[in-house]
């Protein structure tokens, strides 16, 4: 990678692949070594210091985490097999009689785990509103915690939390602060230039863009930090890597991230300002809404955009929910976000009773399809409930 990259816009750094050219061949499109080991000299040194196992020693891992790393700001990163895998292990390196708040009404999986982890290890959990800033920021201060972990925008209530003014509370009290980004991806957010210490990001979503790799991410601020440390020893000896492959998919779908984020933003505001204005619709949750909750501290955070994520409420219930799902006949209803093509989902029948989600509530990931298209059919689906 050259000295000037860092000058160069995120764009550039994503479709040059951080400036990489293979050096083997000249080829502009890195190489796949599936090699899972490496040969020694016959002095049994190896021939590559840095190639000697595949658990975790891979040319298109590194080469994948160093573009995310420059597009996020941070001094390191490091992939794994999938988000919960980097969340997971970021929660481990807390010791049991520690303690941890969380933001309430994130992702499921991440609350579930949460729960469970901490029941285990004996880690005091708190979940609070981290959206309420002076609620969240007294919190912080009367307890103390060790680690703070919040998500923005989260899913599936897209709430916006101010990671500014949260990360100077965790700092004030020695915590460890820790963003889920997914929803935002480093193109529209860095957490770490707002003062966060660690960002994670589900890369099977926007990153990878293609609902075809399963992957996670975590960041961070300071390499040379003991979470730091310790969570590059914890991904090496419990194994939880990315294969070469999937790296070398994740770098070919990274190329194009800038560009499809614009289409799938500016497809995303679109939709959601004909839901604002929908007979049957009750509220839309999107950022780039002025009427949002977050929308002020959006635009500070997300300057180059409000996200592809978004919820609604259809007035009416239940079944009227589902009923608007059914009536979509080219919108995927399918588990996850971030893909080319658009899915939705009726999130009380995936969450059931584990996070309280209200039953007419409608999830919406927004692809790059044409916009008029895709509100044209929205506009059909909700006629027939």
């Amino acid at each position: 990678m050259s000295d000037d990259s860092k000058k160069r816009s995120k764009a550039t750094i994503a479709a040059r692949a951080g400036g990489y050219i293979d050096a083997g061949s000249g080829g502009v499109v890195p190489p796949l070594q599936n090699s899972t080991t490496f040969v020694l000299d016959l002095n049994c040194d190896p021939l590559f210091p840095d190639n000697i196992y595949g658990r975790d020693q891979n040319d298109q891992v590194r080469l994948a985490e160093s573009v995310i790393a420059e597009l996020e700001g941070a001094e390191d990163s490091l992939l794994f097999a999938s988000g919960m895998a980097a969340i997971s292990t970021l929660f481990s390196s807390l010791k049991r009689g520690q303690s941890l708040i969380v933001q309430s009404g994130m992702y499921w999986g991440t609350t579930a785990w949460a729960r469970d982890f901490c029941r285990h290890r004996e880690v005091n959990l708190i979940e609070a509103d981290s959206s309420d800033t002076d609620g969240f920021v007294s919190l912080i201060q009367t307890e103390k915690p060790d680690m703070v972990f919040i998500e923005v925008p989260s899913n599936p209530w897209i709430l916006t939390s101010d990671i500014e003014v949260i990360s100077k509370a965790a700092r004030s009290c020695s915590a460890i602060m820790a963003v889920d980004a997914t929803a935002a991806t480093p193109i529209l957010m860095q957490p770490i230039s707002l003062g966060a210490d660690f960002v994670m990001h589900s890369a099977t979503k926007a990153i990878n863009g293609h609902s075809d790799v399963i992957a996670g991410v975590l960041s961070c601020a300071d390499a040379n930090s003991d979470v730091w440390a310790f969570v590059k020893h914890e991904r090496h000896g419990a194994g939880a890597i990315l294969s070469a492959h999937s790296a070398w998919m994740l770098i070919r779908g990274m190329r194009t991230l800038p560009l499809r984020l614009e289409r799938m933003c500016s497809n995303a505001m679109a939709i959601a300002k004909f839901l604002d204005r929908h007979e049957k619709i009750d509220a839309v949750w999107y950022p780039g809404i002025a009427t949002h909750q977050g929308h002020k501290v959006a635009s500070r955070q997300m300057p180059n955009g409000f996200g592809y994520l978004m919820s609604f409420l259809i007035k009416g219930s239940r079944e009227d929910a589902r009923n608007f799902c059914r009536h979509l006949t080219g919108i995927h209803r399918a588990t996850s976000l971030g893909g080319v093509e658009s899915l939705v989902e009726h999130r009380a029948t995936v969450e059931g009773e584990l996070t309280g989600c209200l039953e007419n509530l409608i999830r919406l990931s927004v692809g790059i399809e044409d916009a008029a298209d895709l509100i044209d059919e929205i506009d059909t689906a909700l006629a027939n409930i």
